[in-house]
C-alpha cells in the first residue's frame, strides 16, 4: 500500500475542486490541494484524514498560528508543517506575493 503525502496551497483565487495534482512514484502518493481560505482548510484536512493521507505540508500563508489550528483540529495525530522563509527575504516575498 502506497503511503499519502498532501501539500496544502491557500489562496483566495484557487478552486479546489480543479486546482489540484497527484503524482505517484514508488510507494508515495503526492497530492497538491488548494483552499481559499481556513474553513476550507479543515473541510479539505478531514477529506485528507478520511483519504488515509499521513502527512500534510502546508504553504507559508498558513502561517504559525494557522498550522497550529490545523494540528490541533487532527488531535495532533497528524504530522503538519509549514513553510517558512529566511526574515531577510520578507520584502521579496512581499514584492512578489503583494501586487
Amino acid at each position: 500500500m502506497k503511503k499519502k503525502y498532501a501539500f496544502m496551497i491557500m489562496g483566495e483565487n484557487y478552486n479546489p475542486q480543479e486546482n489540484t495534482a497527484y503524482f505517484t512514484t514508488g510507494n508515495l502518493m503526492t497530492m497538491i490541494v488548494t483552499v481559499r481560505n481556513m474553513d476550507e482548510a479543515f473541510e479539505k484536512v478531514q477529506e485528507l484524514l478520511d483519504e488515509g493521507v499521513g502527512a500534510l505540508e502546508l504553504c507559508g500563508a498558513f502561517g504559525e498560528e494557522g498550522a497550529q489550528k490545523l494540528i490541533e483540529f487532527t488531535g495532533n495525530k497528524l504530522p503538519i508543517g509549514y513553510v517558512v522563509h529566511k526574515p531577510e527575504q520578507d520584502e521579496l516575498f512581499a514584492q512578489f506575493f503583494g501586487g
